[in-house]
């Protein structure tokens, strides 16, 4: 069974939850600007912290000037590491006068979490937002040699050289849960849980701030999602642009043209050590639906969204329903967190109106005739909890995955409750560093550089 503290977190989080959407239901939303919210003023934020000081440097970015939709990128610190052919990456070595340990890797990565850090200044993460000018991209390469840990622009963060000397990181772009009407791509659960990921799964991370209903109802949030990964893939196409009109000195015509080709737009981060070849999409609770659709799109968009490739999907205790309850849904109708009856207040503030159904393409991705044929969808790993009312519909979800045979297994963590490793921030359950090490390792089958030298 879930711990004391569990249980009562439970319910002050149920109580505080279901008050907020009673009211945003009692309250009718006028016809709002469709630039919309992605966080609440209630919500614990995590400033920015561009420096890697706890091994994780992050940088907010707002993506789109007529919306809301902004991301907060991950870079964990091995990125920084040269490549080398056909070997591993160097461990990073210890000041002279400290003790090394000989420690197993299981170990290191049990222990890959550090401690918090002191939150940036508001000015740095004032200016973090944005692309940046093209002298803070710097096309002639001279900005930190080496990539260092130098300013630029105001920023005050780690900056870069675009080359092709540094590490080229798989990308994974995370949907945060909420229940279409709470949390953030920058809350402090999501900030912890995104670093963990980082770390463990080498990875750089794109959280996504999605606009939330009601203020902003179905589609919104689905297709903040796939406009996120249409930036990815025009963040890789004006990199290489730039890289290529860049190369040389230029002189102030040429100068001219590669800012028309949109060098001043071009983030640094993910030009130096994106690589998305291999992306892998993140969901957590309703985040899993918007990751499964945008999993779909990217089947149906197909080479259009090259250089991007979605080579799989992880999909957390899914907020899956239907109008046929699974016997999860009767038996825990009323489990930990998210009950049946608050997810149902939240489905009616995510769905516009006339269209509000449970079997509503959003919410049950087994209806026919919406998205492309299972058998297209990239291999995926679903995470439930034991104590979870969703936790059948989304084992349903992935035994019709199986019986077109795509990759497609099932991890369930006993005594877990919804949102288990997502809060463990919170929480601190011993299932959710497991479950985070387990995703790193069913993951790094499709997002090594040598194949599959990790199995699962």
């Amino acid at each position: 069974m879930p711990t004391v503290a569990v249980k009562l977190y439970s319910v002050f989080f149920k109580f505080l939850l279901k008050h907020r959407l009673q009211n945003r239901i009692q309250t009718p939303t006028e016809e709002s600007d469709s630039f919309g919210i992605t966080s609440r003023p209630d919500e614990s934020l995590a400033s920015p912290n561009p420096s890697f000081t706890d091994g994780v440097a992050t940088k907010d970015i707002h993506i789109d000037s007529n919306l809301s939709l902004s991301v907060r990128i991950f870079l964990p610190e091995s990125a920084l590491l040269n490549p080398e052919p056909n070997s591993k990456p160097k461990r990073k070595l210890e000041p002279k006068g400290r003790e090394t340990t000989s420690s197993p890797r299981v170990n290191t990565r049990r222990n890959s979490y550090g401690p918090s850090v002191a939150p940036v200044k508001e000015e740095v993460r004032r200016n973090s937002v944005g692309g940046g000018d093209a002298e803070g991209l710097n096309l002639n390469l001279n900005l930190t040699s080496g990539g260092g840990y130098g300013g630029y622009g105001g920023y005050g963060g780690y900056s870069p050289t675009i080359d092709d000397r540094k590490r080229k990181l798989p990308v994974m772009v995370q949907f945060h849960g909420g229940g279409w009407v709470s949390g953030s791509n920058d809350s402090v659960a999501n900030d912890y849980f995104c670093r963990r990921i980082a770390k463990l799964c080498d990875a750089v991370v794109v959280a996504v701030g999605y606009r939330l209903a009601p203020e902003s109802r179905y589609p919104a949030a689905f297709e903040d999602g796939f406009k996120v990964l249409s930036w990815l893939g025009k963040q890789a196409n004006l990199a290489e642009c730039s890289k290529s009109l860049g190369i040389k000195k230029l002189d102030g015509g040429h100068r001219h043209i590669v800012d028309s080709f949109g060098a001043s737009m071009v983030e640094p981060w993910l030009a130096a050590h994106g690589n998305l070849s291999r992306c892998v999409l993140l969901g957590v609770s309703c985040g899993a639906n918007i990751a499964n659709y945008v999993a779909q799109k990217a089947v149906e968009t197909g080479k259009l969204l090259d250089p991007v490739k979605v080579v799989a999907q992880i999909l957390m205790y899914p907020f899956f329903v239907g109008s046929v309850p699974t016997h999860s849904e009767i038996k825990l109708a009323n489990s930990y967190f998210y009950d049946k009856a608050m997810c149902m207040l939240a489905w009616k503030l995510f769905l516009p109106e006339k269209e509000f159904s449970l079997d509503h393409p959003a919410a049950n991705p087994l209806v026919p005739g919406h998205g492309p044929p299972l058998k297209q969808m990239p291999p995926t790993l679903t995470v439930v909890a034991e104590h979870d009312w969703m936790r059948d519909r989304a084992i349903a979800y992935s035994e019709e995955l199986r019986k077109v045979n795509v990759d497609a297994p099932v991890l369930e963590y006993k005594d877990a409750v919804h949102e288990f490793a997502t809060l463990d921030v919170l929480l601190r359950s011993p299932q959710a560093q497991v479950c985070a090490e387990d995703i790193a390792i069913w993951v790094k089958k499709y997002i090594s550089l040598r194949g599959h030298e990790f199995s699962y």
